[in-house]
Protein backbone atom coordinates (compact mmCIF):
# COMPACT_ATOMS: atom_id res chain seq x y z
CA UNK A 1 0.00 0.00 0.00
CA UNK A 2 2.68 2.58 0.82
CA UNK A 3 4.52 1.76 -2.97
CA UNK A 4 1.10 3.01 -4.08
CA UNK A 5 1.45 6.27 -2.65
CA UNK A 6 4.06 7.61 -5.07
CA UNK A 7 2.13 7.30 -8.54
CA UNK A 8 -0.41 9.68 -8.69
CA UNK A 9 -1.93 9.30 -12.53
CA UNK A 10 -1.56 12.24 -14.91
CA UNK A 11 0.66 14.00 -12.26
CA UNK A 12 3.21 11.68 -11.54
CA UNK A 13 3.35 9.25 -15.23
CA UNK A 14 5.35 6.37 -14.92
CA UNK A 15 8.51 6.36 -16.75
CA UNK A 16 8.29 3.26 -18.21
CA UNK A 17 8.24 4.42 -22.25
CA UNK A 18 10.37 7.32 -21.32
CA UNK A 19 13.63 6.26 -23.35
CA UNK A 20 11.83 4.74 -26.33
CA UNK A 21 8.75 6.40 -26.77
CA UNK A 22 8.52 7.23 -30.08
CA UNK A 23 8.90 3.84 -30.84
CA UNK A 24 4.86 3.63 -30.16
CA UNK A 25 3.72 5.14 -33.52
CA UNK A 26 4.38 1.55 -34.61
CA UNK A 27 1.81 -0.13 -33.04
CA UNK A 28 -0.18 3.26 -33.51
CA UNK A 29 -0.20 3.10 -36.86
CA UNK A 30 -1.25 -0.35 -36.93
CA UNK A 31 -4.10 -0.30 -35.15
CA UNK A 32 -5.34 3.32 -37.26
CA UNK A 33 -4.30 0.53 -40.46
CA UNK A 34 -6.38 -2.19 -39.34
CA UNK A 35 -9.18 -0.56 -38.60
CA UNK A 36 -9.42 1.87 -41.46
CA UNK A 37 -8.46 -0.93 -44.05
CA UNK A 38 -11.51 -3.15 -42.11
CA UNK A 39 -14.02 -0.37 -42.70
CA UNK A 40 -12.86 1.02 -46.63
CA UNK A 41 -12.21 -1.71 -48.53
CA UNK A 42 -14.55 -3.46 -50.33
CA UNK A 43 -12.87 -6.87 -50.66
CA UNK A 44 -10.97 -8.58 -48.32
CA UNK A 45 -8.76 -10.02 -50.80
CA UNK A 46 -5.65 -8.20 -50.11
CA UNK A 47 -6.40 -6.83 -46.52
CA UNK A 48 -3.17 -7.61 -44.75
CA UNK A 49 -1.18 -6.18 -47.42
CA UNK A 50 -2.91 -3.02 -47.15
CA UNK A 51 -2.08 -2.73 -44.01
CA UNK A 52 0.99 -3.22 -43.69
CA UNK A 53 1.49 -0.69 -46.71
CA UNK A 54 -0.73 2.28 -45.11
CA UNK A 55 0.97 1.14 -41.97
CA UNK A 56 4.21 1.62 -43.57
CA UNK A 57 3.52 4.93 -45.46
CA UNK A 58 2.17 6.56 -42.12
CA UNK A 59 5.78 6.08 -40.25
CA UNK A 60 7.41 6.62 -42.98
CA UNK A 61 5.27 10.58 -43.35
CA UNK A 62 5.73 10.69 -39.17
CA UNK A 63 9.33 10.33 -39.52
CA UNK A 64 9.92 12.69 -42.62
CA UNK A 65 7.84 15.27 -40.79
CA UNK A 66 9.66 14.70 -37.91
CA UNK A 67 12.88 15.32 -39.51
CA UNK A 68 11.91 18.61 -41.56
CA UNK A 69 10.70 19.58 -38.03
CA UNK A 70 13.98 19.18 -36.83
CA UNK A 71 15.73 20.82 -39.43
CA UNK A 72 13.36 23.80 -39.38
CA UNK A 73 14.19 24.78 -35.74
CA UNK A 74 17.64 24.15 -35.98
CA UNK A 75 18.33 26.09 -39.45
CA UNK A 76 15.23 28.44 -39.56
CA UNK A 77 14.33 29.42 -36.30
CA UNK A 78 17.87 30.46 -34.87
CA UNK A 79 18.14 32.40 -38.10
CA UNK A 80 14.99 34.86 -36.74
Amino acid sequence: MIALLGFIPFVSPVNFFQTWWYLLIIPLAFGVSVIYKAIRLPRLDAYWFQVWLMTGQIVLVMLLIAVALALFVQLVVPAV
